[in-house]
């Protein structure tokens, strides 16, 4: 078996065999752990079948292992008894822990291609993605994939219901609130408005859009001794309207990481902050008109809102004694499919995910896509109005989905009633700041 065939086979994409339940005999078995079930994973799924149809070398086996912070628990345990797949789809949150963490079992993105001599770009991504997932040294650590941000899901019908124009959404937290009231009073919806993974889009991506600091040392870039800087006046002001909002059932918490994502498609929520990467779903389960805008933001904080993060997921290469050099190969030349732009925008139109290469989205734009459904482009509008600061690169901290449980603990008991926004920020902080005491006791040597 020689890798100058096996790598012409993929680039030239021959089809070699039709797709198979089980793995093909004489074929290289690539096992690939991901995070999403649904129709999400049925899209990530049929592109792996098509990289398998592609070849007569590999055959890369799709297996879910749970949600997002499962999958990061998962793979911990599975490291640790040997047991890790070649590649694995590990969520922003899991950036630090999967990076300083596994560092030994984990093979950079950029030192795999070059080392395996496949062509691979670092700089063709889109620099808000790259940014998240680039090691200290600069070097990619892992290949972006299902990139989304966030936005703001409406239901159309139950705006004209309200008296509202379903072609002027609401830009800023206030017009949010007034937009709220009016489908509270004219019981336009069950719930006003909700938001799922509420510390990404209530939290995070706030301070984003406001280029508020997160945390110290850059939200975490710059070093492991970083601290959280949830008690800032902002985040006050904003957790203070929030529940505001939520005393006069005009915001309605839905649950913590994905819970709420069916409130929407369902018709229960005329408004939801979540995941442009949610689109999928509500294509499929809709039965209403609907529409998806900017998130709001305070005109008296910010003139003019900054780019949001990503949210998502990256696939990262992972190392073993079990791995042949012919398996890493394998792997590098999936990252290399994955990468084309002609199957970076397919993944985007199926699933609402990000173009993540500027190739990709020149080409979604080129087929006229953006002209049919102006609404897919807003989420990559959104993400690129404006270049990158400290503060609206993203966030890398350790352990951050036990700092996420944190904040989802101190923020229900203040909407309980149980503490005030200031007790639940400081609350916050100090609780956080443990845990990446913690974390830079075990990785920042």
């Amino acid at each position: 078996m020689k890798r100058s065939l096996s790598i012409l086979l993929v680039i030239l994409g021959i089809t070699a065999l039709a797709v198979a339940e089980k793995v093909p005999a004489g074929r290289i078995e690539l096992e690939l752990w991901l995070s999403l079930r649904g129709p999400l994973f049925d899209a990530f799924s049929a592109e792996a079948m098509r990289f398998n149809e592609a070849q007569n070398i590999y055959w890369v086996t799709p297996i879910w292992k749970g949600t997002y912070p499962e999958v990061v628990s998962a793979l911990i345990a599975a490291v640790r008894a040997g047991e890790q797949p070649h590649m694995v789809q590990i969520f922003e949150a899991g950036t630090a822990t999967i990076m300083f963490g596994l560092k030994d079992f984990v093979y950079p993105i950029q030192n795999l291609m070059a080392e395996h001599g496949v062509p691979f770009e670092p700089e063709a991504y889109i620099p808000a993605v790259v940014g998240y997932y680039s090691l200290p040294d600069g070097r990619l650590g892992a290949l972006p994939y299902n990139s989304s941000t966030a936005v703001l899901w409406y239901n159309k019908d139950a705006f004209r219901k309200a008296g509202l124009d379903p072609e002027k959404p609401p830009r800023t937290w206030y017009e949010v609130r007034e937009a709220a009231k009016a489908i509270k009073e004219a019981g336009a919806a069950e719930i006003p408005l909700s938001a799922a993974w509420p510390t990404w889009t209530l939290f995070e991506q706030m301070a984003a859009i406001h280029n508020v600091p997160f945390a110290t040392k850059a939200n975490g870039f710059e070093g492991l001794d970083t601290e959280l800087l949830l008690d800032s006046n902002f985040f006050l002001k904003h957790l203070n309207f929030l529940l505001d909002m939520a005393k006069e059932g005009l915001f309605v918490y839905g649950g913590r990481d994905a819970q709420a994502d069916g409130l929407f498609p369902a018709g229960k929520a005329a408004m939801l902050l979540a995941s442009s990467g949610l689109r999928a779903r509500i294509e499929k389960e809709a039965n209403f008109d609907y529409g998806v805008t900017y998130l709001p933001y305070y005109d008296d904080v910010v003139e003019k809102p900054y780019n949001s993060i990503i949210g998502g997921a990256a696939l990262w290469a992972l190392k073993s004694r079990r791995f042949t050099d012919e398996e890493y190969l394998g792997m590098a030349l999936y990252f290399a499919f994955l990468s084309r732009a002609e199957n970076v925008s397919k993944r985007h139109i199926e699933t609402g995910y990000m173009p993540i290469t500027s190739a990709a989205y020149l080409l979604t734009k080129a087929k006229g896509y953006y002209a049919e459904k102006p609404a897919a482009e807003l989420p990559v509008l959104q993400l690129m109005r404006t270049p990158t600061t400290e503060y609206t690169r993203g966030l890398r901290l350790g352990n951050f989905p036990a700092i996420r449980v944190v904040m989802y603990e101190e923020l229900e008991a203040a909407l309980a009633g149980k503490q005030s926004a200031e007790e639940a920020l400081g609350k916050m902080v100090k609780r956080g700041n443990e845990i990446l005491r913690e974390f830079e006791a075990l990785y920042g040597g």
